[in-house]
């Protein structure tokens, strides 16, 4: 398996490109290596299928350019942080050792989104242990960091936001390959949701003085070794 730098970690399918897109094509641009692991298939939804779903998650991953994008399989819907869930993500982990893990942000309506952060949470923990059954050898990622793909109307207050506005465009390409769960059968009036993650795109570039941005939490302080870099 590709060892990898950044590990993301998505409760379902479009959730990574929601939340993080344009960060997963900067980090790429800078020459790291990035995976994702969707927890679940994300099915059954009103206008998907799994068929439709796995088509969806291809085209979105050639945009982005992953070097390793999986399924752990887990039951949409019914994802809870269990001990068994919990093994399976701590030795995917271990396989991929990545640096970074990125979870969703752990305040959401959505019962999987706070599960997942949950499980990652805990496998982080598990996949440093030692005299264990799990398959590779201890990894312990540095950081986890939250992204947004929040189902509740609130705006949580980042830590720092990512300046995305050189890849806004290939982040809308890899939404709109989600055409069963972000354009068909959505409300048009006022807005669509694409235009709807447009403007707060916008919002999020505008807090920090540029023209796009994403918003990422953490739950520890988030240590510089310069100011240099800073928008």
């Amino acid at each position: 398996m590709v060892a990898l730098d950044v590990l993301i970690v998505a409760p379902h399918p479009d959730d990574a490109e929601l939340g993080m897109a344009g960060t997963i094509l900067k980090f790429k641009q800078e020459g790291l290596k990035v995976g994702v692991l969707d927890l679940t298939s994300g099915e059954p939804t009103p206008h998907g299928s799994e068929e439709i779903r796995r088509e969806e998650t291809a085209a979105a991953t050639e945009i982005l350019q992953l070097d390793l994008r999986e399924n752990l399989g887990l039951p949409n819907r019914r994802l809870q942080a269990s001990l068994e869930a919990r093994k399976e993500l701590a030795g995917f982990i271990r396989k991929t050792q990545p640096r970074w893990l990125f979870a969703p942000y752990w305040v959401d309506a959505h019962p999987d989104h706070v599960a997942a952060t949950e499980l990652v949470e805990a496998a982080r923990f598990w996949a440093k242990l030692t005299k264990t059954d799990l398959p590779g050898d201890p990894c312990h990622p540095e950081r986890i960091f939250y992204y947004f793909s929040i189902h509740l109307k609130c705006v949580p207050q980042p830590a720092f936001v990512v300046d995305i506005s050189q890849h806004w465009s290939q982040k809308m390409q890899a939404l709109e390959c989600y055409h069963s769960q972000l354009v068909a059968g959505r409300p048009t009036e006022p807005m669509t949701l694409l235009e709807q993650l447009h403007h707060e795109a916008a919002f999020w570039g505008k807090s920090i003085g540029t023209r796009y941005g994403e918003p990422f939490a953490s739950r520890e302080p988030v240590g510089l070794s310069s100011l240099s870099t800073l928008l």
